[in-house]
């Protein structure tokens, strides 16, 4: 994977279960749980935009780019 979600560290950071982030941004809890384990294929805007308003961050603060080690054999 290229993209990681950091989903999991910030309710760490925040000291917050997936339940209370479902509850907190009306995201379904199956959601929130692909995103927390990273499985999830896309990311909705708008659930983007609820989870920098939970957690008062921008964007890039949710997702890291993994560069993938293009000299592998």
């Amino acid at each position: 994977m290229a993209i990681k979600i950091k989903v999991s560290d910030l309710l760490g950071k925040h000291k917050m279960t997936q339940k209370e982030l479902s509850e907190k941004t009306g995201i379904r809890p199956g959601t929130v749980s692909a995103l927390y384990h990273e499985t999830t294929r896309r990311l909705e805007i708008e659930h983007l935009d609820k989870l920098c308003d939970v957690f008062d961050c921008q964007p890039g603060e949710l997702l890291a780019h993994i560069p993938e080690n293009k000299n592998k054999k």
